[in-house]
């Protein structure tokens, strides 16, 4: 059976790892010498309602911090939210991350799933607005999506939120890879739209965990906080989300090598494999032949085996788009793996 996640380091710790979506760049200098300056502020509480964060966060994003609600990771949110719509009926694009269906059925929400095609390159086609209908509560995207690397047009994503706006209908945007694509266009905003984001992957911090979500409605940011438990984000995580939003020339930095290295990666897979969906994210899907993931091990190398996303099977492989070194180290392996 597949990992559920990538980024088990501690399961497959003498090798490289390209099953985690973390940007190549590393978790900026600035942000480890505020984590280590904070450590005497460890010893008390951390501030639940996450203020100075939150307000760092609007600055950032230019929204209201009173409509920012902040958690232990993207993930965690993802069930506070559920927890707090407790939707009955839920439209998501598959394949897509796995945890939108767990937290979903630990509510007794019925999924219904909209199947994105390979010979589309995975795309979302506006035939999905005739997917939309006045029974649904909530409807999740992720944009990009993970794990096909795709990007919602622009056009048809502001359609649906006009859509759900109309029927009543909540719009969750998991927005987690959009920092670090190239042409990411503006997020729609109304009251039924909720945008997730995290600074795990664009910053590089998965074990401090810390997520934010940015709400249309204070009312229902408001419900989401006061789910999940009382001290949600710990001290030194939230010293980190606020000295890495002050991190606006890493950021230029991060777009520009991994759009380098996402083309160098995807020249050297179109020669090996039979289908590379072209992504505009940190990470790639491929297909290849079965048992890849353990060829891959074998050469001290952690990839991504696909086959427990819905719609996908053994053959499909993601990588990450890593530091160059280990790019090539990567295509050397695979070149002898396939």
């Amino acid at each position: 059976m597949s990992e559920p996640h990538g980024g088990n380091v501690m399961k497959f710790p003498k090798c490289l790892d390209f099953s985690a979506n973390l940007n190549p760049l590393g978790m900026p200098q600035s942000v480890r010498q505020a984590i280590l300056e904070s450590v005497d502020l460890w010893e008390y509480y951390p501030d639940p309602e996450c203020l100075s964060l939150r307000k760092a966060i609007a600055r950032h994003t230019d929204v209201p911090y009173g409509g920012i609600v902040c958690g232990n990771g993207a993930d965690d949110l993802i069930w506070r939210i559920v927890q707090a719509l407790r939707p009955k009926q839920t439209l998501i694009a598959v394949p897509t991350f796995s945890e939108y269906r767990r937290a979903l059925e630990s509510v007794g929400c019925a999924v219904e799933s909209f199947s994105l095609l390979p010979e589309n390159g995975f795309i979302l086609p506006e035939t999905f607005l005739s997917a939309l209908h006045p029974g649904l509560d909530l409807v999740i995207l992720c944009h990009p999506n993970n794990p096909t690397g795709q990007l919602i047009p622009q056009k048809l994503l502001h359609e649906i939120a006009r859509i759900c706006e109309q029927n009543g209908i909540y719009l969750l945007i998991d927005a987690c890879f959009l920092d670090l694509t190239v042409h990411p266009g503006a997020l729609p905003h109304s009251p039924h739209t909720i945008v997730l984001n995290a600074f795990t992957k664009t910053y590089v911090m998965p074990g401090l965990r810390l997520g934010y979500a940015i709400f249309g409605e204070n009312e229902l940011a408001e419900s989401v906080s006061q789910t999940g438990q009382y001290w949600s984000v710990s001290t030194p995580a939230q010293i980190a989300g606020c000295a890495a939003l002050r991190e606006t020339a890493y950021l230029e930095q991060s777009r520009a090598v991994i759009a380098e290295e996402r083309h160098f990666l995807m020249e050297a897979l179109q020669k090996l494999s039979p289908c590379v969906i072209p992504s505009q994210a940190n990470f790639i899907l491929f297909q290849a032949r079965t048992g890849l993931f353990h060829s891959m091990l074998e050469e001290h190398i952690h990839i991504r085996s696909c086959e427990n996303f819905e719609g996908l099977d053994g053959t499909w492989y993601r990588i990450a788009v890593r530091p160059h070194d280990e790019n090539e180290r990567l295509i050397d392996a695979f070149r002898r793996c396939l």
